[in-house]
């Protein structure tokens, strides 16, 4: 569960936990948090054939700023194999949403609740899977059923959602009893690099008010961050997300363009903070591509604030060893200058 190791940290530096939060509240840490999706074995191996070697340890080399997400089991159990269809469908749906079933909870949970309360990682809750997900989708057919019923069914749409969000805000209210969580993510996607499939009516009166539950009881917590992280192109939502009461956007492997995090802090200003949006793109092409994207983005967002600078997708293969190293080190001399 947790998303990278670090070495010692000196006497009197900030936490990820402290410093994440300070940045989430437009304050002034010791310094920029950086995090990172994670380098998986794969680039590894083919990194070290462009000359990484065996005994580098990366986290030493590029120290990353400390996560872990916490995951629930968010699903029906026993899963579906039919989805419900009809609102008298719905008492299965319930029955199958047991928040008290300690089997939703990681199996090393005591642990996590241990190690949290003394390691000093930025704690993310993932409480919610989205609205396609939510409701079923996993192939065409589900997924075409699903868009005829917000049209001729949406009473149903919107009690299923709803008996979704009231179980995960139980569960997200068990969590906060044991454990201080940093930051509350809603995964959605809702879309593509086009726009998302549904109108921001469409998703304020089927999905938004589904969540309020939600996000009652993470007001309740005191769970000051709510990040809506998508991975479409979202901007036509982000003042409904905003109004219902979310207040960070993380934007993942979307059109770079569409949801530039420049546009999107000029038009709505410090009620938006940011998390990630360097385009993957650039880290594929080179030096000098990565070199017009981190000067042109990175010090505006930051002298802004609310800002935590990363790429917008996980590092793969294509990105060659050399090219990160040069991104990495750049990145680090942009945001120690500012």
């Amino acid at each position: 569960m947790s998303k990278s190791s670090a070495p010692p940290r000196p006497q009197g530096e900030m936490t990820s936990a402290e410093r994440f939060r300070k940045i989430m509240r437009f304050g002034s840490p010791d310094r920029v948090p950086y995090f990172e999706e994670g380098i998986r074995d794969e680039v590894i191996k083919a990194w070290q054939t462009e000359g990484l070697t065996p005994q580098t340890d990366l986290n030493q080399l590029f120290p990353t700023d400390r996560r872990r997400e916490i995951q629930l089991d968010l699903e029906p159990l026993p899963r579906f194999e039919n989805w419900p269809r009809c609102i008298a469908d719905l008492d299965t749906m319930r029955d199958r949403l047991d928040h008290l079933d300690p089997g939703r909870f990681p199996e090393n949970w005591s642990d996590v609740v241990r190690s949290s309360k003394t390691d000093g990682q930025v704690n993310m809750l993932r409480v919610h899977r989205g609205f396609f997900q939510a409701m079923g989708v996993q192939e065409w057919d589900r997924f075409h059923e699903l868009m005829q019923l917000t049209v001729y069914d949406p009473e149903f749409v919107r009690q299923a959602m709803l008996i979704q969000g009231q179980f995960s805000a139980r569960l997200v209210e068990r969590v906060l009893n044991e454990i201080q969580i940093d930051a509350a993510i809603f995964s959605e996607p809702i879309g593509g690099n086009d726009r998302p499939l549904i109108s921001p009516k469409m998703y304020e009166e089927l999905v938004l008010k589904s969540y309020s539950p939600i996000l009652e009881a993470l007001n309740r917590g005191k769970v000051h961050t709510v990040i809506f992280r998508t991975y479409a192109n979202a901007k036509i939502l982000i003042s409904s997300i905003l109004k219902w009461g979310f207040n960070c956007l993380w934007a993942c492997e979307v059109n770079a363009e569409a949801m530039d995090y420049r546009t999107l802090r000029r038009e709505f200003g410090p009620d938006l903070r940011l998390i990630g949006g360097i385009d993957l793109d650039a880290l594929r092409q080179g030096k000098a591509a990565i070199k017009r994207e981190l000067h042109a983005k990175i010090p505006p967002l930051l002298i802004d604030g609310g800002y935590v600078p990363m790429a917008d997708g996980r590092v793969r293969e294509d990105v060659p060893f050399r090219n990160y190293i040069y991104y990495r080190r750049l990145l680090k001399r942009i945001t120690e200058g500012l």
